[in-house]
């Protein structure tokens, strides 16, 4: 070994010095297991170079956005600092299942290194050492498994890193199984920075206001998977990231989820697009002691924008004036919804078999929406009668209530919409959706494509 990019701390240099075949390490957040595991990738190359050899590596993370991560703030960097020489290239890489976006640096003595997206196809497609980068939370962890062990069997080494994410994925039975085979490390928040990292604990744990996810992220408890009514497999099954950005807006028909929050609590707009079969979160607005004007205003800018065919709001205690005042402005569009019991049950259970029939697509990699979503727990009361609760953190689950609101708009009765150029003068003095035969004239956003009535 030469040098590395930046100094190690303990934690890292003892996994970077341990070559034990199956290498698997659970860490806490940002305490830069990618990073070292890089550097070991690098470090293995150089020793083939010196010795005239090659070696050959893949690197599966999560998404492409992941895996260019990897290559440029970590194989890429440490090449640098070996003075390893090397050509990088980006390529399209075609499976048996489809084709998907390839990074690779190829080193002297042809060592090559090639990160791409996780998934049983990349999975099976090389022969190679393989290191599976925050495994926790690849989309079929355990089919990713079943196609990769086979290839890597045949004598190439394997590394596997993650923060927990549950019990329901393959990285907890690794981590969790009673054998000899895997070399394990486990690095939380406290180990680190007795370590040398340069963390406050106290300051990260008041900023993130939420004791389950903190248990989680940085002291890597194993979060109950019995209770959540949303797996985190179901949860990153879902995610995309194309998902969560309103600039890919097509213009199509939109559902909107509304959670009324003031004090304690935030008040969350969410917008689903329908494409296809598929509702993509298009947007999410979270706002926090806000004024009453403030949250109108910010429905409104949204009812401007997108072509919304129906809209469901929390008529729940404050709700009450809310969705009074949300009607009067867009008529049959908007519906109150009372948080009752049964009201509940109805739509946790149709956000849930969207979530199963991966019928939705969510941001990627937003921690605080995995949290919120994760936290939802089906409970069952003295009388026998279902319950759906949350351990209040910083917020009370107010993001997955509106998300479920925006499915409940989706699967229920949709209003007909009659669509005219110009309103007329009658209808603009009565209002959005107020003509006499009750059916209600619109204009859709200016630049929305209209795909007909619904």
């Amino acid at each position: 070994m030469t040098a590395p990019a930046v100094p190690l701390y303990g934690y890292q240099r003892r996994w970077f010095a341990d070559r034990s075949r199956f290498k698997i390490g659970m860490f806490a957040r940002q305490t830069g297991k990618t990073f070292t595991t890089a550097l070991e990738i690098v470090d293995r190359c150089f020793e083939a170079a010196v010795e005239g050899r090659r070696d050959r590596w893949v690197i599966l993370s999560r998404g492409e956005r992941q895996a260019k991560e990897a290559m440029d703030e970590g194989v890429k960097p440490h090449a640098k600092a070996y003075t390893l020489g090397f050509e990088a290239q980006e390529y399209d890489w075609s499976g048996a299942e489809g084709t998907y976006r390839a990074l690779e640096v190829t080193f002297p003595q042809g060592s090559r290194v090639t990160a791409l997206p996780a998934n049983p196809d990349t999975a099976r497609g090389f022969s190679a050492n393989a290191f599976l980068d925050e495994f926790a939370i690849h989309k079929d962890s355990r089919a990713i498994w079943g196609a990769l062990y086979p290839v890597i069997s045949k004598g190439w080494d394997l590394r596997v890193t993650s923060t927990p994410k549950g019990k329901g994925n393959k990285f907890y039975e690794l981590m969790s199984a009673e054998n000899d085979v895997w070399s394990r490390h486990v690095v939380d928040i406290h180990q680190a920075v007795a370590d040398g990292l340069p963390r406050d604990i106290a300051e990260l744990r008041a900023g993130m206001a939420d004791d389950e996810l903190w248990a989680q992220e940085f002291e890597l408890q194993w979060l109950d998977e019995a209770s959540a009514w949303l797996s985190y497999d179901l949860i990153f099954g879902c995610e995309d990231a194309k998902a969560g950005r309103p600039e890919l807006y097509q213009g199509g028909v939109c559902f909107v989820g509304r959670d009324i929050g003031r004090r304690q609590d935030l008040h969350v707009i969410w917008v689903w697009e329908l494409i296809g079969d598929v509702l993509w979160e298009r947007e999410r607005i979270e706002q926090k002691r806000a004024t009453f004007a403030a949250m109108d205003e910010a429905f409104d800018d949204v009812m401007s924008r997108y072509l919304v065919a129906r809209a469901c709001i929390d008529q729940t205690g404050m709700g009450e004036k809310v969705v009074e005042d949300a009607q009067r402005r867009y008529g049959s569009r908007v519906e109150g919804v009372l948080f009752t019991g049964p009201s509940k049950l109805v739509m946790a259970t149709r956000g849930k078999e969207r979530f199963e029939g991966r019928t939705v697509r969510i941001r990627e990699g937003d921690v605080a929406l995995r949290s919120d979503l994760h936290k939802l727990r089906k409970m069952v009361g003295p009388t026998g009668a279902p319950r759906f609760v949350a351990e209040r953190g910083e917020d009370h689950a107010d993001r997955t209530w509106a998300a479920f609101l925006g499915i409940n708009a989706a699967e229920g009765p949709r209003q007909e919409i009659a669509y005219r150029s110009v309103a007329t003068d009658a209808a603009r003095e009565d209002g959005p959706d107020d003509d006499e035969d009750g059916r209600g004239w619109w204009q859709p956003p200016m630049g929305a494509r209209i795909r007909g009535s619904l």
